[in-house]
């Protein structure tokens, strides 16, 4: 799995790592953030969510054009400079009026700059390696290698936000409640009904014994906002890492910091293609990207939508074996001992064999002894459930892994743009279990921004990010080594750039089913979803010979 890949994959994985793990701290408790803080209903805070997404998937078009005149290591590192501004900005505690929203705005802007800057062009780094005949054959491994790497900084991610967030709560003698930061703001507002004010009365006098309730929904709207800020400051100490690993480990990769222009004034010989090669292959690449654009509307509700679902929706607390998923380190544990399992038959001696058997008994020891002290009925957050795709991302990893290699030897394993049509077809029953979970459940509009009196296990959305897992290993990895292999030379940074606008405008589509969301039924903002990745999978399928004809 991991034998025979250069050592520059894994230090710029593990500098990718730190970055992602800032970002998706931020991100597990951002669309949170905005209702909390600011009173913002689904549909506006779904927007900005939305924009904000798309901006740091836009960025790197321009960060990539940038790459391939100036360089992509000086791309990169300016980049961390500028996100340290914007999540520094971000973490400092503001009022929810016109100041406190322009700061945020412009702090946002500078995470969405600095990630365009840094996030492709380190992909492009990554590509380069494999541009070496030695270790051509590696390409798609590598880049599901790699896109494992960063899911672990993702994995930790939600619970450094949750404990974040309790810590400085608890400062102040309050705890996590999904239905308060609503209620405060009907009160504050004076739209309130006679039922919700009894309800977040008797909220407030458990809390603190409070029974002015204006004093209380201002301090609780105050102190959470505060505590979401600090975990936003979560990502400056990540980026720190970041930068040192980036430092340290340079001379494993320096030799793929090379664009074309510097290529050639260095006289490395680079592939030579035809005008109409050229073209072929940005018809390919657009092509694929103009997919994948709806891939990521779905798979990004996870924020979005599927947070709002959790909150709303789902029980908020977790029984039974349910609860092992619930604690990050049992799923670290869970995690690891799968690549363990894989070595038990991978080892080249029996020595290697036994070591990996031990050491994958005492991880399945530790995770259950984890389990065995838990509380039998644990308390769990929204934010929780974030941590499950880049588990089974961990996790499924080296499955995937061995699956396709096993089809590579036999010379059946499908090709990149075949994965990706796989992949859009996996995640439209991701949204089927989805919509069978919502059947009979109240609208979002009949609920008012509520949460559901009637809520459904845990295990619904767990599932659904375990298919939608599946669909993102089969797409975004490939898709990414896709643009790698078929980039023609001179384009390569803008071609990388490409694919995350194409991200960016799907993550803006993000917030078509949170404008949606009390609109029509619950059900109705998954069909949607199912349908546009059906008629994305049939178009990827219909256009197959032209897209690998292009990697000839």
């Amino acid at each position: 799995m991991f034998k025979g890949q250069p050592k520059g994959l894994f230090a710029l994985a593990l500098a990718n790592t730190g970055e992602r793990f800032g970002y998706y701290t931020m991100l597990a408790i951002f669309m949170l953030f905005l209702q909390a803080k600011f009173g913002f209903n689904a549909a506006v805070a779904g927007q900005i969510y939305a924009i904000f997404l798309a901006g740091v998937y836009f960025m790197p078009l321009f960060g990539g054009w940038l790459a391939d005149k100036i360089g992509f290591g000086k791309c990169v590192l300016t980049g961390i400079g500028v996100m340290f501004l914007g999540y520094l900005f971000l973490a400092i505690p503001t009022g929810a009026d016109a100041v406190g929203k322009a700061a945020m705005f412009g702090a946002l802007a500078l995470i969405a700059v600095g990630t365009g800057l840094f996030k492709g062009n380190l992909q492009v780094m990554v590509g380069n390696l494999y541009d070496d005949p030695r270790y051509s054959s590696k390409r798609d491994a590598a880049f599901s290698l790699f896109y494992m790497a960063i899911n672990i900084g993702a994995m930790f991610a939600p619970s450094m936000a949750k404990y974040v967030t309790n810590y400085f709560l608890g400062k102040d003698g309050l705890y996590y409640d999904a239905s308060i930061p609503s209620l405060a703001h009907q009160f504050l507002d004076g739209t309130i009904t006679a039922e919700n004010s009894s309800r977040l009365a008797d909220l407030a006098y458990s809390m603190t014994g409070a029974s002015d309730l204006t004093a209380f929904s201002q301090l609780y709207i105050d102190k959470l906002s505060t505590s979401y800020s600090y975990g936003f400051g979560v990502a400056c100490i990540s980026l720190v890492i970041s930068v040192l690993i980036y430092f340290f480990c340079r001379p494993w990769f320096k030799h793929a910091d090379v664009n074309a222009k510097q290529a050639e004034a260095a006289h490395i010989a680079e592939q030579e293609l035809t005008p109409q090669q050229t073209k072929s292959r940005i018809v390919a690449l657009l092509l694929v990207f103009a997919v994948v654009i709806f891939f990521w509307m779905a798979f990004h509700q996870n924020g979005a939508t599927m947070t709002i679902f959790a909150r709303d929706y789902t029980q908020h607390v977790a029984e039974g074996f349910t609860r092992i998923g619930f604690n990050i380190w049992s799923l670290f544990l869970i995690a690891v001992s799968i690549y363990t399992l894989f070595s038990v038959f991978q080892s080249e001696t029996s020595k290697g064999k036994t070591i990996s058997a031990i050491a994958t008994v005492a991880l399945w020891g530790g995770a259950y002894a984890i389990y065995s002290t838990m509380d039998p009925v644990l308390d769990i957050q929204p934010s929780d459930f974030q941590q499950f795709n880049p588990f089974f991302v961990v996790a499924l990893t080296p499955v995937s892994l061995a699956i396709f290699g096993s089809l590579a030897k036999k010379g059946k394993e499908p090709s990149a743009p075949r994965k990706i049509g796989m992949g859009m077809l996996v995640a439209a029953i991701g949204f089927l279990i989805l919509t069978v979970a919502s059947m009979g459940l109240a609208s979002p509009k009949e609920l008012g921004g509520n949460v559901s009196d009637v809520l459904v296990s845990p295990n619904w959305l767990i599932s659904t990010y375990l298919v939608l897992t599946f669909a993102e290993l089969l797409l975004s990895p490939m898709g990414i080594s896709f643009v790698s292999k078929v980039a023609p030379p001179k384009y390569k940074g803008m071609m990388m750039g490409c694919w995350f606008a194409a991200t960016a405008i799907g993550n803006y589509l993000v917030s078509i089913p949170a404008l949606l969301w009390d609109k029509v039924p619950l059900w109705g903002v998954w069909t949607l979803l199912i349908a546009l990745c059906l008629i994305s999978a049939i178009f990827i399928f219909s256009i197959m010979k032209k897209l690998e004809n292009a990697t000839k």
